[in-house]
């Protein structure tokens, strides 16, 4: 069966022509599942009882299952999702005093790599599907209709497991169907797609005509170090990412952020600060500076804070715009990949 979660509004009026029912049905469509969050075929009474026994018989609404949670004391909602093949993936919402963000995975398993990350421990099993997507972003805004507090999900990165790029079509299809405006009306300037530099993608993604935004994992100021934490930058060094960031720029209009983890004794010397500035700084991007959530899966510790504020003191003297991001989900499984994984373990 066909789930209509899955279908970007263009490819849902085509399907409705195929069906003999004339292109404003899947705006219709649209309004019921999207605005009036109905949950069956049955509830919509505008549509003939006839057509909806069509729908009933080629088309479902299916949704992924929560199989675990974590609560945070401050108000961070991780969650471990069943897909209907058993799969499992991590969806998680963070409370920011302009709305609720939540962090999307665009695969089950990741095939990067990167030797900082839990996503990648067991590799890449399988792309995730449009409807597991936009799935992941029903279910928690249910989760917080259920709160009562009258909040819903303004904000998206897709920035859990996964490689965006690598599932570059779905992930296409996901944000058209969540930034329409009878679909979940979440604003382009709302939405982030975190890539780990896949220059092909940064180069295509900037032709979408998309006012998303994009971020750049970059984590290194250097090839030979960005190479050992990221063996991606084998097959992009840093000289092509750049000049694919300087394409983007210039085509989408666009500035990146660029993500730096702070690793202790790894990439978080005043060298480093400086190697970065003469990276970037030809760029119109800025610096989202991550303090490294430890995991007992490999050895890395975070810098101490006095390393972070130096950091971020030398880029902001070099004129580089740059903060520290915010943590959420500290007394939980918050690195991304972890909660997964502990639970895996466990069985």
């Amino acid at each position: 069966m066909i789930n209509l979660y899955g279908l970007e509004i263009k490819k849902l009026e085509k399907l409705m022509v195929e069906e003999g029912q004339k292109p404003y049905r899947a705006t219709q469509l649209y309004t019921w599942i999207y605005e009036k969050k109905a949950t069956n075929f049955d509830e919509m009474s505008d549509i003939s009882l006839k057509f909806r026994n069509v729908l009933k018989e080629k088309y479902c609404l299916d949704l992924p299952t929560v199989s675990y949670v974590q609560n945070s004391a401050d108000g961070t909602i991780k969650l471990l999702l069943k897909m209907k093949d058993g799969m499992q993936v991590e969806t998680v919402l963070m409370r920011y005093n302009y709305g609720c963000a939540a962090c999307v995975s665009s695969q089950v398993g990741c095939n990067i790599g990167c030797s900082f990350c839990s996503s990648g421990l067991l590799g890449k099993k399988r792309d995730l599907l449009v409807e597991e997507m936009v799935g992941q972003i029903l279910v928690l805004n249910d989760i917080l209709s259920k709160e009562g507090r009258g909040e819903r999900v303004s904000h998206v990165v897709v920035m859990g497991t996964g490689e965006p790029f690598d599932n570059y079509d779905n992930v296409m299809d996901f944000i058209r169907i969540i930034n329409n405006q009878k679909g979940l009306s979440i604003g382009a300037r709302h939405i982030t797609v975190s890539t780990s530099g896949i220059v092909e993608g940064i180069k295509k993604y900037a032709r979408e005509g998309l006012q998303t935004n994009l971020a750049i994992s970059l984590h290194a100021s250097n090839d030979e170090k960005r190479t050992k934490l990221m063996k991606i930058n084998k097959v992009y060094p840093l000289k092509d990412l750049m000049e694919a960031v300087k394409e983007y720029e210039q085509i989408a209009q666009r500035r990146v952020t660029y993500e730096y983890l702070l690793i202790q004794g790894v990439n978080d010397t005043l060298e480093d600060a400086r190697e970065l500035v003469e990276l970037i700084k030809d760029t119109k991007g800025y610096v989202n500076l991550i303090p490294y959530n430890e995991t007992n899966l490999n050895d890395y510790k975070r810098s101490s804070n006095n390393r972070v504020h130096a950091f971020l003191d030398y880029l902001t003297k070099n004129h580089i715009t740059s903060t520290i991001r915010k943590e959420f989900g500290s007394d939980i499984d918050a690195a991304c990949g972890q909660l997964k994984a502990k639970v895996e373990n466990k069985t």
